[in-house]
This record gives C-alpha cells, sequence and structure tokens, in this order.
C-alpha cells in the first residue's frame, strides 16, 4: 500500500487527472481545481504537487486540500445520528430491545456504529462503513475527544471539579477528565448541569466517574465526538456529514495512522469503545 502511495502520483500515464479526481470528490470545479493545483495547495501522499498532468489512483493514493484530508472513494458514508434514549447501540440486539436499524434500514449502504452509547444516554453516534477510520476514532489509544453533558444528583462544586480533573481511583485504575465545567446548579439543590470532556472509552466511564464523587448520572447526553458537534440535529434524526467535518475525521485518521501506526484489527469498530 504505502509502496503504491508514492508512486501514484508520479505517475503520468496510469490512473485519473488530479483536478478530474478533486472536482468528482465535490472539493471544488475542475478549473478550480486547477487553480488549488498550481497555488500548492494540494497535496498527494504528503508532497505537494503543482504539475495540472499529475494523475492519481484515487484506491490508493491519499489527498489533501490546505491540509485537510479529502476523501476520493464515493461509495464510502458517514452520518451523524442524534441517538434517543432507550435505543441500543448495535445494529441487531439479540435480546430484541430497539436498536440502530430503525434509523439505518433506509440507507443504500451497510453502516456500523463507531463506538457506543449506552441505552440510556442519548446524543451523537457516528455511523460509517469506514472500517480504517472507524479503528481510529473508536479506539481510546488515539485520543479522540468526547464531551457530555451530565445533569447529576446534587449540588456539584468547584473543588469536586477539580478532584475530577486531577484524576480519581476506580477499580480499573485511576482516570482523569481532560475538561469540566458546572453550567447550572438547580435552586433546590437537587440537581446540577455539568459538562465533562474526556478521551478515554472505559465502559461506563462517565456515569461512574461521577458516582464515584457522589453525583450519581440522572440523564446523560453527547454534544460531540472529535471535531463532531450535535448541534441542534433532533433526537432520532439522521444526517450525512458536510464536507468540512468529513475532511477533518479523514484529517485525523490519517495523522494517527502515520504516528503510530495500525493498532489492531478494525473489524468490529463498533465494539473497540465502551459506553459512556
Amino acid at each position: 500500500m504505502t509502496e503504491q502511495r508514492d508512486r501514484g502520483a508520479d505517475q503520468t500515464n496510469e490512473g485519473q487527472r488530479l483536478q478530474k479526481v478533486l472536482a468528482a470528490a465535490g472539493v471544488a470545479s475542475r478549473r478550480v481545481s486547477e487553480q488549488l493545483i498550481v497555488e500548492g495547495r494540494v497535496e498527494v501522499n504528503g508532497r505537494v504537487v503543482t504539475e495540472l498532468g499529475s494523475r492519481v489512483d484515487p484506491t490508493t493514493d491519499l489527498v489533501a486540500v490546505d491540509g485537510v484530508a479529502v476523501q476520493l472513494d464515493p461509495a464510502k458514508r458517514y452520518y451523524l445520528l442524534n441517538k434517543p434514549r432507550g435505543v441500543v447501540s448495535s445494529m441487531r440486539d439479540e435480546q430484541g430491545r430497539p436498536d440502530l436499524r430503525r434509523f439505518t434500514d433506509g440507507l443504500e449502504e451497510r453502516v456500523f456504529n463507531v463506538g457506543r452509547l449506552d441505552v440510556e444516554t442519548s446524543g451523537l453516534l457516528l455511523l460509517t462503513n469506514d472500517g480504517e477510520l472507524a479503528h481510529v476514532l473508536a479506539h481510546p489509544s488515539f485520543g479522540v475527544e468526547k464531551t457530555y453533558i451530565a445533569k447529576v444528583r446534587g449540588r456539584m462544586t468547584p473543588q469536586t471539579l477539580q478532584r475530577l480533573k486531577r484524576g480519581i481511583e476506580l477499580d480499573d485504575g485511576t482516570i482523569a477528565i481532560d475538561r469540566g465545567r458546572i453550567l447550572q446548579q438547580q435552586g433546590d439543590d437537587r440537581h446540577t448541569m455539568v459538562e465533562v470532556t474526556l478521551h478515554s472509552g472505559r465502559n461506563r466511564i462517565v456515569r461512574r466517574m461521577l458516582d464515584a464523587v457522589g453525583h450519581p448520572v440522572a440523564d446523560l447526553v453527547r454534544r460531540s465526538f472529535g471535531p463532531l458537534h450535535l448541534g441542534t440535529l433532533k433526537s432520532g434524526a439522521l444526517r450525512e456529514l458536510t464536507k468540512v467535518e468529513l475532511g477533518q475525521l479523514l484529517t485525523i485518521s490519517r495523522a494517527a495512522d502515520a504516528t503510530r501506526g495500525d493498532a489492531g484489527s478494525n473489524d468490529g469498530a463498533g465494539s473497540n469503545e465502551g459506553d459512556p
């Protein structure tokens, strides 16, 4: 694969013209794509390409524009789902509970979930048929951040939040959040709204951490996953990623692959990350 990638941009009689490939990928029109190439804003396999006659193989070469990765394979699909509570993060639940098929049955492609949200947790879930990208995003060693909004029982103090930032001891080892803030205190002191960001993929880690500091979770929503944000997407709604979102995800995936290598098989990527 590496040899093919190193060769692809230098082939003059094989592959497709770079500007045609960029246009087909939806980056810009062919004329604008030519301008991007001439201006030195296009990279193929990590090298800037400025020759309009350059050809690439969309199945093997890695292309980026202004440092942002471009997906050349039209068969790869990427969707963002706002998973409701009560739905299992599985394409087929053996116990017959509501699963993700109700959101994907209408799609032409077979996709799978990247990571999991437990049945009682709602929010952002990425669905794709891109196994390589899914493996990087779901594997905790690659450090992709997730942000959650939690409604917890009791009045959380800034001191408790600092404990979570410093790290606490759980049954499976020490764990700390990356960032956190108190969003709202209810007047009766019964609940607190708190935002926490972390990159751990341990099973039910957000719930376990908050329970360990005396604030069991009453409601939990994942608002962001890496560069993806839930925004105003309604519960149960599904949409394709934008070109910008996809470029950001691919850039993360390729950078991780280049610096750390493949950490294992990408089969079953939906099971690599535990429930939050």
